[in-house]
Parts: C-alpha cells; structure tokens; sequence
C-alpha cells in the first residue's frame, strides 16, 4: 500500500467527516461542493464560525481564527460559496476593533485550550486579521473591511518589534497577495532575519517546534527563498519518514483534551499529503 492509500486508510478511520471528503477532492476527484456542505454546520447565523472547525476552540461560539480556517477550506477547494462570504464579511464588521484589526481570540464560557487566553482590551491582532485578510485579497474580494484590515496590517508591520512563529504563518499569506508588491517585497525583506529566528531547522526537533515546512510548503510559498534546496529536501525526507505505522501523521504541539488528537491528526495527515506532492514528492 503505497503512501496515500495508507494515509486514506488513517482518515476513513480517524479523521473529521470534513477532512475526509477534502482528503477525496485533492486525491479522489472528489466534488468541491460536498466539502462547502460539510463546512456549513461550523457556521453560526451571525456569519462566523465555531463548533470546533478550530479543534481547540470546542465552543459552538462565533470565533476570528474559525472564521480564517473556513477561508483556508473554501480556498484550498477553489470555491469560495457567496453566501458563506458575505455572512462572513458581515462577522468581521461586528467584531473588528477601532484599530481595524480583530482580536486573537474572544472571550467565552465554552472550553478551550488553555493557551487560548484573551489579551486585555481585545486589540487587534495579526493573528489572524493578517490572514483572513490575504485570504480575501486573494480570491479578489473587494470590501470595506478588508480595506481597514489591510491599513491595520500595514500599520500593524511597521511597528512591530518582535515576530512568533503563528504570527509569521499569518503575515505570510498577507504579504503573498496584497496588491502593494513593492511594498511588500521591502517589508518582508524587513522582516526576514526576525523570521529566521523563530525557524527551527533541526529535521528532527521535536515538542512545539517550526520548520521550513510549516512556513513554505510549497514551492511558490513567499517563505521559500529563506532556505536553501538541500534544507527543504532534508526536511521533506524527514516528513515522508514521519508517516505512522497507521497511515496518519502525528503533530508535536501540546494535546489538551482526547478528541483532539484525532480531529489534528487528520488534518495534519492532509496537508503532510499535500506538501509532498506540491514538491513531487507523491
């Protein structure tokens, strides 16, 4: 059983319902819209999303970081639904702060990893205002809120002192698809050495750790120019080597409840299977 049989093997037995059927467009000619239709659930009628779409967010409660993974979903699939677009835009408003940004993470009642914490005043963040709005840009759509969140993210850059390693997973995106590419260019080019420090480039680290990978997967991703083609190739080995004995990759960062881990696993399974094969590796 080759790589990808042994990981669809994991996910019909693991994986979220969700996972399965993007697991069937990207590799089973599966149809884009049945993935649309197993997203909807995570939605709320203010236009967010909550329900553990984010699986350590367990609440069904509208939340930012939910809200940038159903973009990421309806991105990878090619289908951004209208409906679900506008419900999501009017969210954003509702939410967005006079700075322009939305917070990291709104407070509830609703259990949720300890790490999820709400920072004083509930300020904008770049995490993830900067990646919702790079994913908006991307599939063109114009808005009001993605005009202030992308003035939020500019001014949000411009000062910014020190740089974690979720936070660089989020600028990235921005940064690949705003329209202002010089500006762009010399803001990352600000910004590069501060991102080399939060990259470990140990193939074999281990605990809540980040790799080449995790910031350029792909062969176009903005990150890639950090890093050599004999650092991704190492890095590539050691993913492929990571796959399990059940067909799944596991993930390194903190598990705080049991049926996270699963409902990780297979997402992380997917996109491990999908940067392999970006970097002809499948």
């Amino acid at each position: 059983m080759d790589t990808v049989d042994r990981a669809e093997a994991f996910l019909w037995v693991n994986a979220r319902l969700l996972d399965r059927l993007r697991f069937a467009f990207h590799f089973r000619d599966g149809d884009p819209a049945t993935v649309i239709d197993a997203l909807r659930p995570y939605g709320n009628a203010d236009g967010g999303f909550g329900h553990a779409l984010e699986p350590d967010l367990r609440g069904p409660e509208s939340q930012p970081v939910p809200v940038e993974l159903a973009l990421f979903i309806m991105d990878d699939v090619g289908t951004l639904d209208p409906g679900l677009v506008d419900g999501i835009l009017s969210y954003l408003e509702s939410i967005t702060r006079p700075d322009g940004g939305v917070p990291w993470v709104l407070p509830t009642t609703s259990p949720r990893g300890p790490w999820w914490t709400p920072v004083t005043g509930l300020p904008g963040s770049l995490n993830p205002t900067a990646s919702i709005a790079g994913l908006l840009l991307k599939n063109g759509v114009g808005h009001p809120w993605v005009e202030r969140a992308t003035g939020f993210c500019w001014t949000a850059l411009d000062n910014l002192n020190a740089v974690g390693a979720y936070d660089v997973r989020t600028i990235v995106k921005f940064l690949k698809h705003v329209p202002d590419r010089s500006r762009a260019e010399a803001t990352w080019a600000a910004l590069s050495e501060s991102v080399r420090s939060v990259i470990d480039l140990d193939p074999a680290a281990d605990g809540d750790v980040h790799g080449p990978l995790d910031f350029a997967p792909h062969p176009d991703s903005l990150a890639r120019s950090l890093f050599d083609v004999d650092v991704i190739d190492r890095h590539l080995d050691a993913l492929e080597a990571k796959q399990k004995a059940d067909g799944g990759w596991d993930f390194t960062f903190e598990s705080w409840t049991p049926i996270t881990r699963p409902e990780w696993r297979g997402w992380v399974t997917l996109e491990s299977l999908l940067t392999l094969r970006s970097n002809g590796r499948l």
